[in-house]
């Protein structure tokens, strides 16, 4: 294919690129935006293809159907609840993609088919940035994923791990420029991948299970830098742009997550651990003050209020209760009550989790709330309804500055009239520490599965 049909697909791609993330901003839009982004990627990959001679197309199909099987699978047999450990997982992918690319370039191995000089200075260069930034995004994808999926329940934290990151990190970079002032001397880049793979792993093994959105925010975006400094590479312009789409895209998202989490930008980037357990003994804590109730008294409750807020979390998701708390919100509506939805950003194990379950189920996007608009109108709820939801409605985040999640914005579900928490037991979040929302006076606990104590109050609404 002529270079000037190529660059005009190419830059036919990347305009679909930015189009479909504008159309990712509203979710009546999000839908074709995605596709709109799907049409890009497709348009971008044929164009690569087809632009290149001498490809192996038995390697490259056969590629295509395995991937293409395994992604599939994938799909079809994820639950919705492990949803943010497959993004962490994709995450990963992405990263150790741009790592063998890379590799193989410096190898000489794409050189072969004339896509790359590998001993030029701009790909020694781009070499080292890709594997860098690839490998910690590997390695550190993967132990978030095992953190996500429970596979690894603790944080590592050690004395000094602060000076020992930087010391990796100042390894990377030295072993990077020895590898291109060496003109590409293979043992520097080994040197290089090990010493970056080795930051990954000690950058999330800190992190607390409760701080995981931001985790997965932040190596969304290395993903897309790694990507970015493969096309420099490769010398793939749309490469470049659609890893900087992704790259700054994921670092904004971060920005944002750090602020609804009250937590530090740099503190994310430097694997500092954030959240932390509690040597609070949660027994002693929840002895004799907790107030329980039933359905049926919660559906007594019900009747007659003027306005219901309900409150999801982590705890819906695992239970899969949001075709639940759609029936019942439509049976309180039907009664005339007002039901809205009070959505944390970080509720549930990444950002917009509580948000796809809730469309999933239908419940109109109007309907839903932000943070600093569901906070102003507690104050004036009759009931809120928390399903599943721990740290994010924790009071302790605004009245206890000793608190693990000090600072870090809550829906203030305590200021309404009546809460009532839907939970399985007193189990902490994954902060690891206790709720005194659960023993406010204007608290009942509602034991059991959510799916499961939901219907019930619908169903006695029903019969009321």
């Amino acid at each position: 294919m002529r270079s000037d049909v190529t660059n005009l697909l190419y830059l036919l791609a990347s305009v679909l690129f930015i189009f479909g993330l504008k159309g990712l901003t509203h979710p009546k839009r999000a839908v074709r935006g995605n596709l709109i982004s799907a049409l890009g990627m497709f348009v971008a990959v044929v164009t690569a293809l087809v632009s290149e001679a001498g490809l192996s197309w038995g390697i490259i199909v056969s590629g295509v159907l395995i991937g293409g099987f395994v992604g599939i699978l994938m799909a079809f047999r994820t639950r919705m609840t492990a949803i943010p450990q497959v993004v962490a997982l994709f995450n990963g992918f992405g990263g150790g993609a741009s790592v063998l690319v890379a590799g193989a370039a410096l190898m000489g191995s794409a050189g072969q088919v004339g896509a790359v000089d590998s001993g030029s200075l701009r790909v020694l260069i781009s070499t080292a940035a890709a594997v860098i930034i690839g490998a910690v995004t590997l390695l550190g994808s993967l132990v978030a994923f095992a953190k996500l999926a429970e596979m690894v329940k603790k944080s590592l934290a050690f004395p000094g791990q602060k000076l020992v990151n930087g010391l990796l990190a100042a390894g990377c970079v030295v072993s990077g420029a020895l590898m291109v002032t060496g003109g590409g001397e293979l043992v520097w880049f080994w040197i290089m991948t090990v010493l970056a793979s080795v930051l990954g792993v000690l950058l999330v093994a800190p992190i607390g299970g409760a701080d995981m959105p931001v985790v997965i925010a932040a190596l969304n975006a290395y993903s897309g830098l790694a990507a970015c400094g493969t096309g420099f590479v490769l010398g793939n312009d749309v490469l470049v742009i659609a890893g900087s789409l992704v790259g700054t895209s994921g670092l904004i998202l971060t920005r944002i997550m750090c602020k609804a989490m009250n937590r530090s930008f740099t503190n994310v980037i430097f694997g500092v651990a954030l959240g932390g357990g509690s040597a609070v003994d949660a027994d002693a804590f929840y002895e004799g003050k907790v107030k329980a109730t039933s359905a049926d008294e919660v559906a007594m409750m019900l009747e007659g209020v003027q306005h219901v807020v309900v409150v999801p979390g982590y705890g819906m998701a695992v239970a899969q209760a949001q075709y639940a708390v759609r029936d019942m919100a439509k049976q309180l509506e039907s009664m005339g009550v007002g039901v809205t939805f009070a959505i944390h950003p970080v509720a549930g194990r990444m950002p917009g989790h509580m948000n796809v379950l809730l469309a999933e189920a239908d419940i109109s996007y109007d309907k839903l709330r932000d943070l600093d608009s569901a906070n102003p109108a507690f104050s004036e709820t009759d009931v809120a309804i928390v399903v599943g939801a721990n740290d994010v409605v924790n009071p302790d985040a605004r009245n206890n500055p000793e608190s693990p999640i000090a600072g870090m914005p809550i829906l203030d579900v305590d200021k309404a009239r009546t809460v009532i928490v839907i939970k399985r037991s007193l189990s902490p979040g994954f902060a690891g520490i206790p709720n005194p929302l659960f023993i406010a006076d204007n608290a009942l606990m509602l034991f059991g599965d959510g799916k499961a104590a939901i219907g019930e109050i619908t169903a006695a609404l029903k019969e009321a």
